[in-house]
């Protein structure tokens, strides 16, 4: 069982009536203000330790600003929602912080055995007996001082001119390097620190948007453009969850498909028609959806909950339909006549075929180019190379078995490694590969 969502066509707002434009608009205003103080209520209660109401937050909502049930419900939902989403984030923060804090850790460890070699080439040379490490870069070489890079060599002609034109200066650049990580780790220990001990909270709107009244100079001259921008990021949006002993899978939208035309009721009691109502990608699937949940006779048992989402989009409207699916009825488990290996890499796909018996039978590579791309570019290049992986497994009628990787912490746990190699890693969409092979594996039953 899984859930899936069928954005609709677009309905512009001067299609239809404008008491229903504004009715939406004021709508989803109110919707969003109630979602607003049911997450900022929760936040301070946290924070302080006590609460000063004396009901429910379902019931505070319900009454603060208006709603029925079905509005308030989805309202503190979508808060509580929110919050969680939240604390899983802290927990990765928290995660990456501890990451770079033992990256930093190695670092220093290896900055001071540095600083120590160097020190001892000094005293040495103090002493009138310079002497050397093995396997370092400087070496003495019959009466010269050389420093071996890898593109060039550096030649001292005398032990001064080494003692004071290299090694002094190395010297205090490996103290100021110790000075600048020792900083940054208790940097990232104190961020880590607020990280364990702070009750997250959020900006709705986000906050770029938010501080740009002070700092984008269009704003700060035509404060109602940014003003008018600050409202839509906040109040754009609104859903409904759905109920499954609802005759429609919902008491608030009504979606008629044969007519293909919605109907929802606002808090205020107005009912709402949007006609010409259609799902481009998903139509069957949603009128499929509803037909069952009209037909089964014990919802409350058997019926199925449908949620419906409003997007405001200025100029128009989208409109999504949030229903569960039962996964396919006939899906390829079987190894017995082997898998197909996928090894997922930054610009490639390594692929192998391999028989029953654990054998292999033939490999080959999917190359693909992602650098340079936008974030847009590489999910559609990554889906089109999922496609042809898909293809091939479907042909051989074998499933599909991919390794299963964890990038987040090790994009963040080398800041000090080959700038080259950290490059690639960042590029690394290993999310965007799993998730564009797994649907399109749903899709072909495998």
């Amino acid at each position: 069982m899984g859930t899936k969502t069928y954005f609709s066509n677009r309905v512009y707002k001067n299609k239809i009536a404008v008491t229903y434009v504004n009715a939406i608009t004021d709508v989803l205003v109110n919707f969003n203000r109630a979602k607003h103080f049911a997450f900022d209520t929760s936040t301070k209660e946290k924070r302080s330790g006590h609460s000063k109401r004396n009901k429910s937050i379902h019931l505070t909502v319900k009454e603060r600003f208006g709603l029925d049930d079905y509005y308030a419900n989805s309202a503190v939902q979508e808060a509580k929602a929110k919050q969680k989403s939240l604390q899983e984030l802290n927990k990765l923060y928290k995660t990456n912080k501890q990451a770079q804090i033992q990256a930093v850790k190695t670092k220093q460890k290896q900055v001071k055995s540095r600083l120590t070699t160097v020190k001892k080439m000094k005293a040495s040379f103090v002493m009138g007996k310079p002497t050397f490490p093995k396997n370092t870069k400087e070496q003495k070489q019959g009466k010269r001082f050389v420093v071996k890079y890898r593109k060039r060599t550096d030649i001292y002609d005398h032990p001064y001119q080494f003692e004071h034109s290299y090694l002094e200066p190395e010297i205090k650049r490996l103290e100021a390097r110790l000075g600048f990580l020792t900083f940054k780790r208790h940097k990232l220990e104190q961020d880590l620190q607020r990280l364990q001990t702070i009750i997250p909270s959020v900006v709705f709107g986000t906050k770029r948007l938010f501080q740009s009244q002070y700092t984008n100079d269009k704003y700060m001259d035509d404060r109602q453009q940014w003003l008018n921008k600050w409202k839509q990021a906040r109040y754009h949006t609104m859903t409904i969850s759905g109920r499954k002993d609802g005759s429609s899978g919902n008491f608030v939208f009504h979606y008629h498909p044969e007519h293909r035309t919605l109907h929802f009721k606002t808090p205020e009691g107005k009912e709402i028609e949007i006609p010409n109502l259609h799902f481009s990608y998903g139509q069957e699937k949603v009128k499929a959806a509803m037909a069952t949940q009209n037909q089964c006779k014990n919802k409350k048992k058997d019926g199925q909950p449908i949620a419906w989402s409003i997007e405001d989009h200025g100029d128009y409207y989208i409109f999504k339909c949030i229903i569960r699916e039962k996964d396919k009825k006939y899906r390829n488990f079987s190894k017995s006549d082997g898998v197909i290996g996928i090894d997922c890499n930054v610009d490639h796909f390594a692929i192998s075929n391999i028989n029953g018996k654990g054998q292999l039978v033939s490999s080959w590579t999917q190359t693909f180019d992602i650098f340079g791309k936008t974030s847009g570019q590489i999910t559609k290049i990554i889906e089109a190379e999922a496609i042809q992986l898909v293809n091939v497994a479907e042909r051989l009628k074998k499933p599909i078995a991919m390794e299963m990787l964890d990038t987040t912490t090790s994009k963040a746990s080398h800041p000090y490694g080959n700038k080259k190699a950290n490059l690639r890693l960042s590029m690394f969409a290993y999310n965007k590969m799993t998730t564009a092979i797994k649907a399109r594996a749903e899709k072909a039953g495998i």
